[in-house]
């Protein structure tokens, strides 16, 4: 089975350590995920410039095509034991909508602001 490959800023601290817990529970249940920091990625490979890996998750799935967003945590979800109710929760029509708009509007935003104000502050968090 090919891996779901996740991209993620590793030096967002909110970030790093969703995808440690994440990486941590793949580890230990062999689930087909592979987990790229965007600092370490090659972004041509993703067709994004490093600005646009950081404003969101992106996953690329194992038939090649890439998601981003609610669709990448919903890859991450569907592939881990423990957490398939998760997506199947946000995936039900009534509320997907609110879910990405939770993300897309609210959640990804204010972390990349975030990111980059600690950016220009010099607080990136060291890789691990």
């Amino acid at each position: 089975m090919r891996s779901t490959l996740i991209l993620f800023n590793g030096r967002c601290p909110i970030c790093a350590a969703e995808i440690a817990h994440y990486r941590a529970r793949a580890s230990r249940t062999d689930a087909p995920l592979t987990f790229v920091d965007l600092h370490e990625a090659e972004l041509g490979q993703w067709s994004l410039t490093k600005d646009q890996a950081k404003r969101r998750l992106h996953a690329r799935l194992p038939n090649g095509d890439m998601v981003s967003g609610l669709a990448a945590f919903e890859a991450i979800w569907r592939n881990l034991p423990g957490f398939r109710w998760v997506a199947r929760l946000v995936s039900l029509p009534l509320l997907r909508p609110i879910a990405a708009v939770a993300y897309d509007r609210i959640a990804a935003p204010l972390l990349y602001r975030l990111h980059q104000r600690r950016e220009r502050l010099g607080k990136a968090v060291p890789r691990t």
